[in-house]
């Protein structure tokens, strides 16, 4: 069918909207890409944009030789990773128990969880708290307290409502209980809504920093995002330090230019090698993202 002129330029507008938040929106993670790819004296002087003025790897090649670095992904990893199964694991139990319309006093309970969203007891009880529960400088301080997260449980608990009652009459006529019909009927046609969460969870422990900020004072238990932030805030002393430095500005501005590698470039180095695996894990799961963020759309 052929469109109107009005058609068309709506749709010429809308698409200019959205390629122009789409550019806005990619342009601050494109431009920490170049400088991690250019050469930090170069990037010194200004006007990187675009594309490597100067392009060099030795950034990466410093990155990857520190030591710190590379045991900080992989405590990162082993975070992601077992924080990821366990949360997932224990949500989508208490989801699927959450979804039976027997359960005494069920509304009371979705009160009690729907609060915990809202209110918390502030974060001065919460460090005593894990200060006395004997977790600080442990890696489970950056697993156990996120374990159960009350709006995954409400996506989870809204699939499961969905799911036809024949599936569990069938599995109790077959003799399952309810932990039988659980596992071999309830996960595995719960893919895209699991894959999706997964994906969700996954993100927030690998970006997240503050947990380990606050409760980890060990180095070998620094996961990376955290390293990140103290790489950032020395690079953001060392510029306040050169602004303070008054007459000898210029003279240590005219030594970073001299000097291949920055601590500016290595800021950025370290942040892209940072990003980039939890970005690769978003093709895997792209079939079951777009099923997943439909959950409670569409009652079938």
């Amino acid at each position: 069918m052929k469109q109107s002129v009005s058609n068309r330029t709506m749709s010429a507008a809308i698409y200019s909207s959205l390629l122009l938040l789409g550019l806005v929106t990619l342009y601050p993670f494109w431009n920490s890409v170049v400088i991690a790819f250019n050469s930090g004296s170069d990037t010194s002087m200004g006007g990187v944009t675009f594309w490597p003025r100067e392009f060099t790897l030795e950034n990466f090649k410093i990155v990857l030789q520190d030591n710190r670095i590379i045991h900080s992904f992989i405590v990162s990893v082993l975070r992601t990773a077992i924080g990821t199964f366990l949360s997932i694991f224990f949500t989508s139990m208490f989801a699927y128990g959450m979804s039976k319309k027997n359960i005494v006093f069920k509304k009371y309970y979705m009160v009690f969880c729907v609060i915990t969203m809202y209110f918390s007891g502030g974060l001065i009880p919460y460090f005593l708290l894990i200060r006395n529960l004997g977790m600080m400088n442990s890696i489970w301080v950056m697993i156990i307290p996120s374990i159960i997260s009350v709006w995954n449980m409400i996506i989870f608990r809204t699939f499961f409502n969905e799911l036809p009652d024949a599936l569990e009459e069938s599995a109790t006529l077959d003799g399952c209980n309810a932990i039988s019909t659980f596992f071999r009927i309830i996960v595995p046609v719960s893919g895209p809504v699991i894959a999706t969460l997964s994906l969700f969870t996954a993100v927030y422990h690998w970006n997240d920093w503050f947990t380990a900020t606050i409760f980890i004072n060990k180095a070998n238990l620094t996961p990376i995002q955290t390293l990140l932030q103290q790489i950032l805030n020395s690079n953001i002393a060392s510029e306040m330090l050169q602004q303070a430095s008054g007459g000898n500005a210029a003279a240590l501005e005219q030594l970073n230019r001299q000097q291949t590698i920055t601590t500016k470039s290595l800021s950025m180095a370290t942040m892209v090698v940072s990003t980039v695996p939890i970005m690769m894990v978003y093709p895997f799961l792209q079939k079951y993202f777009v099923k997943g963020v439909l959950v409670g759309s569409i009652k079938g």
